[in-house]
């Protein structure tokens, strides 16, 4: 691993930063993956996906954004240079949020679904 360690007591230790950043990288893919499932279960039920399946790509698109941009920032200078993969994922990343509907796009078919069970209700 690129990102800075020291040995502590003989084992090598991240930076608590570091460590941060990764969790909060793991945090966002281990959602992102739940509402992936939730997604594709309510498709297994036989019942429309279309809002869990907007919420799970806007919302893993973001993550994976913000993913590569702390990627990108644990690898410091070098996250800029072609020799190291995070160069590339961090233009990969961006077409997610581009690719087959913007994020902007599922917002608003997230938002359209929320105003018509609103409707309903009343």
């Amino acid at each position: 691993m690129y990102t800075y360690a020291f040995l502590l007591f003989g084992h090598q230790c991240i930076h608590q930063a570091v460590a941060f950043l990764l969790a909060d990288m793991a945090i966002g893919v281990e959602a992102a993956r739940l509402l992936t499932h939730r997604a594709a279960w309510e498709l297994d039920q036989g019942r429309r996906n279309t809002y869990y399946a907007s919420i799970a790509k806007a919302f893993a698109s973001d993550v994976a954004n913000k993913n590569a941009t702390d990627a990108v920032q644990i690898f410091g200078g070098a996250g800029f240079n072609s020799e190291y993969p995070v160069e590339k994922l961090m233009r990969d990343a961006k077409i997610f949020q581009i690719y087959e509907g913007t994020s902007q796009i599922q917002r608003v078919v997230i938002s359209r679904i929320l105003s018509d069970a609103m409707k309903a209700r009343v």
